[in-house]
């Protein structure tokens, strides 16, 4: 049994490792930061388009979804407090093949989410006179708007070399305003514009469950819920990380979610009947393209408008800070573990992963090129995360079997029911993407197999001290789990050729999930091979002093 304290002081390293200057407060604002970006801004209004009123049981579920999904990184996260945790539980729990991929699809939603933000930034920003030549009537980019967007790109960045403890700060008050400009245009807008009619009138679920169900992935609910992690990416520059992780990490869930849910409640309620008389999937009125500002401006609150369009630069801004610390943080996690060159483990004075930084910056700027909107990949960011986050679950029920006696700082109640029903919500997310969002994220996952099995075959002939072990047995799960998801999304109902109807795709999904999670259990790296992964971290990411 391998039982490690990681509660470490402060370190004043000047090379060598991440410093560990992160309270409690500072892990939780990371989390509610990243929660509340963009998708406050565009969650409400995409999702009533795609479900009408029942958007309001969407975000429910979608939000019960992410609970379970924390409660298991909650216990995993207080159990291995190291940096970039997501990408390591599957390599602890079934060796080098499962951790790379995991940590590849870790890496891929990390490095995706600033350049969304900055669009959403860009977007919001046409408002005004100065910014409208930023963006095609599509929503590409023009020259001045690539420009623009490189330039934030590379303020994200620059606010990450000043270390871990000013970005703390500054994530800090940039998350203060995040809350409370939402919670204000709540509370203001709902005083005088509350019509109850507007659940019912033109139906409460005109596009009935699959609407529903479809609006959790497509729509941005989960992308707006998606976050948490963030606090357990940084746990290896936490001062206490087994005590503060778990609360972190369950906080900042709750928070987004009271958010999110008040907010989809009365932007309904809020709007004119004639914006949706049409129908909520023609749902129109001036301003729509920046929905809360343009409904402040139009029920005659033009000042809280303002507000609007300010915080539509300040809350994408700093979740596209912090994410972009996240990808470092991951890229050196993913070189910990021997998947990716060991330049994106070097730090500098300040304890800082400067070739992920800068590797970060070169992804954000490539990704601007392809996407055409905002909400284009939500769906793609969306599945690249859940599919990350459903590696945690496989790890849990393996660490549950192999390490029951390990310290565990938060104990998940009922982890043994929890952590496989989490697996399955999990894969259901992804299967509501649609079929025309998953095939591009298996060309992703491609590409990243093409990229991190390079260096993998490099390291292993080169015959390298950090080469990755491919543990094949431990994940020969993982090739069945990957392209039977894409079986049955390709024969489902969402974007699919609908052959599996409605509610019949729900319980393939399950029984399918549940047989994926007892097999991993049952390959799963011995109890020895996960106590030598373990202990093998511990050395490489201990701090110098």
């Amino acid at each position: 049994m391998v039982k490690v304290d990681h509660a470490v002081p402060q370190a004043t390293t000047e090379s060598g490792g991440l410093r560990r200057d992160v309270g409690l407060i500072g892990l939780m604002w990371a989390s509610v930061g990243s929660i509340i970006g963009s998708g406050w801004l565009y969650g409400a209004e995409k999702a009533v388009v795609v479900a009408g009123p029942a958007a309001i049981v969407s975000w429910v579920i979608g939000a019960v979804a992410i609970v379970l999904l924390a409660l298991v990184h909650a216990e995993l996260g207080g159990m291995f407090p190291v940096a970039g945790g997501t990408a390591r539980y599957p390599h602890y729990a079934f060796g080098g093949l499962a951790g790379m991929s995991f940590g590849w699809f870790s890496w891929l939603q990390a490095a995706t989410v600033a350049p969304i933000e900055v669009e959403a930034m860009i977007g919001y920003a046409g408002h005004w006179e100065w910014a409208q030549g930023l963006q095609h009537a599509d929503g590409t980019l023009t020259g001045a708007g690539l420009t623009t967007a490189v330039l934030l790109m590379a303020l994200f960045v620059g606010v990450n070399f000043f270390g871990v403890r000013a970005l703390a700060h500054t994530n800090s008050a940039a998350t203060w305003w995040k809350i409370a400009v939402p919670l204000g245009a709540i509370f203001v807008i709902a005083a005088g514009n509350f019509h109850a009619s507007n659940f019912t009138s033109e139906g409460f679920a005109p596009f009935g469950a699959k609407g529903m169900l479809g609006a959790i992935s497509s729509s941005g609910i989960i992308f707006a819920l998606l976050g948490f992690e963030q606090a357990i990416q940084l746990a290896g520059e936490s001062r206490n990380p087994k005590r503060d992780l778990p609360r972190a990490t369950l906080g900042s869930v709750a928070i987004g979610a009271v958010i999110y849910i008040l907010l989809q409640v009365v932007f309904i309620a809020a709007l004119p009947h004639a914006s949706f008389a049409h129908g909520w999937a023609k749902l129109d009125f001036p301003g729509i393209s920046g929905p809360w500002a343009g409904l402040a401006t139009l029920v005659g609150l033009g000042w809280l408008g303002w507000v609007l369009y300010i915080d539509a630069i300040i809350s994408p801004g700093g979740t596209g800070l912090i994410y972009t610390t996240a990808t470092s943080r991951v890229s050196y996690g993913l070189a910990k573990n021997g998947y990716a060159p060991k330049a994106f483990a070097r730090t500098d004075k300040r304890g800082v992963p400067w070739f992920g930084l800068l590797m970060s910056f070169v992804t954000g700027v490539i990704c601007f090129l392809p996407f055409p909107s905002w909400q284009e990949l939500v769906g793609f960011i969306t599945s690249a995360s859940v599919l990350m986050y459903a590696g945690a679950p496989l790890a849990y029920g393996v660490f549950a079997d192999r390490l029951p006696r390990h310290e565990r700082p938060y104990r998940l109640p009922g982890g043994r029911f929890v952590s496989p029903l989490s697996f399955v919500v999990a894969n259901l997310i992804i299967y509501w993407a649609g079929w025309d969002t998953l095939w591009r994220l298996g060309f992703a996952i491609l590409l990243g197999y093409v990229l991190l099995g390079s260096y993998a075959w490099y390291a292993t002939r080169k015959r390298l001290p950090d080469a990755p072990r491919l543990d094949f047995r431990a994940a020969q799960w993982l090739p069945g789990y990957l392209l039977g998801l894409g079986l049955i999304s390709w024969l489902g109902g969402f974007g699919g050729r609908g052959t599996i109807p409605l509610w019949w795709d729900i319980l393939v999904v399950a029984a399918f999930s549940l047989g994926i999670y007892y097999w991993a259990r049952a390959t799963a790296s011995s109890t020895q091979a996960i106590e030598r992964s373990i202990e093998e971290v511990v050395v490489t990411d201990a701090p110098a002093h």
